[in-house]
């Protein structure tokens, strides 16, 4: 049976589409936009909304609504997931994302913490499990929480151990900011309202919602699936990449949910079975103002059929987070950034194919962002070289 070849012209289409980025494709709420990325990043909180307001048919409604899927009806869920990195999912997919990713990854955490707290002579385990279960209880009383106002309840988690003594990292840890975090990742907190606005990256904690204890072959299959749906066709090593398990986790997961091999430049990909029929182009060319992390733009570990290597110095910081990007077409062409007085500036660092007509719909999309922002300035978490230098002008 011959392999069908998927160009790089289908792939942006798909991104597109799929994506919701295209003229056309938007999503009426939140919930439409998490189901269709899978998970939105959330290290950076702002980028959750921003995200999210760059694919709602009315960017407007992208702060409150998101704040209501969040916080009210708990629709969207801030977590732990894939890498070890902050997310919101949508709420139907944190089990799964549990089973096939966070068990592994939070058996590794607590080890660690464990093993953290006795090269230091601090408490042993199970010192530890009592102050966990005095947090958690406390935490079920109070709702939410910050660590601050749970250490009132459970004075121990303000005690303090020294972190690799001796070298030159070495550092001081608060038991609450790690058992918090390993807590995190085994499913039992997540992260709440933040204090103050929807751009503050300090969390009160909350209670994780209950949620069915999965087979792992089967949530890995599950999740997956749904990446695929979005953002296939992808390489291996694009699979391996974002979900952050072992290639042979990847091949068995590929293999049970009947993945269908395709053909791509860089080599061999796959698709959801059935999906390697091609796609309709959008409308019209579309452009896009996406924020720091966005999960558009960090989906793929093999990203040179939408982002030219070239332009990686300027838009990556030295560990690899993207910053806020410019989007015409399916493809990165530039930057954007927002001064201290609110004004969204862009600059085009590509002009390859670019010409009035983009100018024109970039320029749209940079009054549709100052619109969504208001009186909020956001400064990305990771900064750029790029992000840093349009903002200081």
């Amino acid at each position: 049976m011959r392999v069908r070849h998927i160009s790089v012209a289908e792939r942006r289409a798909r991104l597109a589409l799929r994506h919701r980025l295209a003229d056309g494709a938007g999503a009426a709420s939140p919930e439409e936009v998490a189901d269709s990325l899978v998970a939105l990043h959330a290290t950076d909180p702002a980028t959750v909304h921003l995200a999210v307001g760059a694919r709602l048919n009315d960017p407007a409604k992208a702060v409150p609504e998101t704040e209501r899927a969040l916080y009210e009806e708990r629709t969207l869920v801030r977590m732990h997931g894939m890498r070890h990195t902050v997310f919101v999912f949508p709420a139907e997919l944190t089990a799964v994302v549990h089973a096939s990713t966070g068990i592994a990854v939070a058996a590794r955490a607590r080890a660690a913490l464990i093993k953290d707290m006795a090269k230091a002579g601090a408490p042993d385990a199970a010192w530890l499990k009592e102050v966990e279960e005095a947090t958690l209880a406390a935490l079920a009383r109070r709702g939410q929480a910050t660590a601050a106002e749970l250490a009132e309840d459970e004075p121990r988690l303000r005690e303090q151990f020294v972190y690799a003594a001796g070298k030159g990292y070495e550092g001081v840890h608060t038991v609450s900011s790690r058992l918090l975090r390993v807590l995190g990742v085994e499913g039992k907190v997540v992260r709440g309202r933040p204090l103050g606005s929807w751009t503050s990256s300090q969390f009160r904690w909350a209670l994780a919602p209950a949620h069915p204890e999965l087979d792992v072959a089967e949530a890995q299959c599950e999740l997956l699936r749904r990446w695929l749906a979005s953002c296939g066709p992808a390489s291996e090593a694009d699979l391996k990449w974002w979900t952050g398990w072992p290639v042979t986790q990847v091949r068995r997961a590929l293999t049970a949910m009947g993945a269908e091999e395709v053909s791509l430049d860089e080599g061999t990909g796959y698709v959801v079975a059935g999906d390697a029929d091609p796609v309709p182009e959008p409308p019209r060319p579309w452009a896009a103002l996406l924020p720091c992390l966005d999960p558009t733009a960090m989906g793929w570990q093999q990203r040179d059929w939408y982002l030219p290597p070239r332009l990686r110095p300027a838009l990556f910081d030295r560990s690899g987070n993207v910053g806020p990007t410019v989007w015409w077409n399916g493809r990165v062409v530039g930057a954007w950034a927002q001064r201290p007085d609110g004004e969204i500036v862009w600059r085009l660092l590509d002009t390859e194919d670019v010409g009035r007509e983009a100018e024109t719909a970039i320029a749209e999309q940079a009054v549709r962002l100052r619109s969504l922002l208001g009186p909020a300035r956001v400064t990305p978490r990771f900064r750029t070289p790029a992000e840093k230098e349009l903002a200081a002008r």
